[in-house]
């Protein structure tokens, strides 16, 4: 395979170049053959079975069969060694943390989810917590802490890289202090990395969902609360203090102009398209709702509505809350111009195509330009998977390089 430019030719660095192909296409394709994996990457027959040796002997790959049964040396398939590594995530909110560990394929191994309550967070508590959560998937893959190469938790807010405090997350108890992160670090043995959830959200789904492929996309996302995430020439785009995206907190027509906001907690694009604004057009429309409204229940009224078709108060509530979503993502829009953008969150998903297609008309009326609208395809642990992948993308990019061996 050619050598990139800038980058010298020596025949370590082409082996580890040909080396981290080879890995990437049994990760792609799953179980090769020495022949195919020779064709995939142009590598002849002679150099192709040196490489699989190498790798091999390495514990990167392992032999897993022949293909369709045939014995000999030509049939024999080999696959990436899915113990050649471990990673953790973990997803946050402040009534549960859902935990999960992946071998180094993507496979999960092991999952776990530590229920924990909204008044009863300290920091030490936190700690505590996230070491339970972890070990406890670590336990369901039969694997203890220390054997995680790399771990990613994903949290609403984000942390400010100047302070290293969280922001934008006040109803996360136990995660403001300002030696937070030293104390995690001192508890956890591996690499810790943290993320905002909505942005993790974007990451399951560039790798693995609808923004495959895309490179300025726009994910917007309604669960608990509403956020976005921006992709801008295929990498995230988080900002000066990590809140780029927190749309909710974004002025837009049709809700008071709500200073010093974050305390206020009110106001904004949340208060006009957030999962509470569905049971409140729900009520104006005479539709029966919840006493205590919440995500889940704004999820339940909207696939109602969806399933129910053409009934002029179903119908409604769809039309009024695209209109809604639209009015904000058009601003967003404006000033990004994405290619793309995801629906997703529990709220969003479950008005599915209906609620799509009636934002979609929303915004050819709203916004300059018309990006093409749809629902996420990661849908279950999506935060989750996304930490998950996020810490996969580095664990490989150090366990795959073979150049110094």
């Amino acid at each position: 395979m050619a050598g990139h430019p800038g980058i010298p030719g020596t025949p370590r660095v082409l082996r580890a170049m040909n080396d981290r192909a080879a890995l990437d296409l049994l990760l792609e394709h799953g179980p090769l053959s020495r022949t195919r994996v020779g064709r995939l990457t142009g590598l002849s027959k002679p150099t192709a079975s040196q490489l699989l040796a190498r790798l091999e002997a390495a514990g990167l790959v392992a032999a897993t069969g022949t293909a369709g049964g045939r014995p000999g040396p030509n049939a024999q398939l080999y696959s990436v060694n899915p113990r050649a590594a471990h990673v953790g995530g973990l997803d946050v909110t402040p009534d549960r943390i859902l935990a999960a560990v992946a071998d180094i394929t993507g496979r999960v191994a092991g999952r776990y989810e530590l229920r924990t309550t909204r008044h009863a967070g300290t920091r030490s508590g936190t700690v505590r917590q996230v070491a339970d959560a972890l070990d406890g998937a670590a336990k369901d893959a039969g694997l203890t802490r220390s054997e995680l190469h790399r771990v990613v938790i994903g949290t609403p807010g984000a942390f400010d890289p100047r302070t290293g405090r969280l922001r934008y997350a006040g109803h996360l108890p136990g995660w403001h202090s300002p030696t937070l992160l030293d104390e995690l670090a001192a508890a956890l043995p591996m690499p810790v990395e943290y993320e905002n959830d909505v942005n993790l959200a974007a990451v399951a789904e560039q790798r693995l969902g609808a923004a495959r492929g895309h490179q300025n996309v726009v994910l917007l996302w309604n669960d608990e609360g509403i956020g976005a995430a921006l992709v801008i020439g295929g990498r995230l785009h988080r900002g000066w203090t990590g809140g780029a995206g927190e749309v909710g907190f974004m002025p837009v027509p049709g809700t008071p102009l709500v200073r010093q906001v974050t305390k206020a907690n009110s106001g904004g694009y949340q208060e006009l398209a957030g999962a509470q604004a569905v049971a409140r057009l729900a009520r104006s429309l005479g539709i029966d709702t919840p006493e205590q409204p919440c995500a889940a229940a704004a999820a339940a009224l909207l696939a109602r509505a969806a399933a129910e078709g053409e009934a002029p108060g179903p119908a409604e509530l769809l039309r009024q809350y695209a209109q809604r979503l639209a009015t904000g993502l058009a601003a967003v829009i404006a000033v990004l111009d994405p290619e793309l953008v995801v629906l997703t969150g529990g709220v969003l998903t479950a008005g599915g195509e209906p609620l799509r297609a009636l934002v979609q008309a929303e915004l050819a009326e709203l916004a300059a330009s018309r990006p093409r609208l749809v629902i996420g395809e990661v849908q279950r642990a999506t935060v989750l998977r996304g930490a998950l992948e996020a810490a996969l993308v580095t664990t490989r990019d150090e366990v795959f390089d073979t150049s110094a061996h």
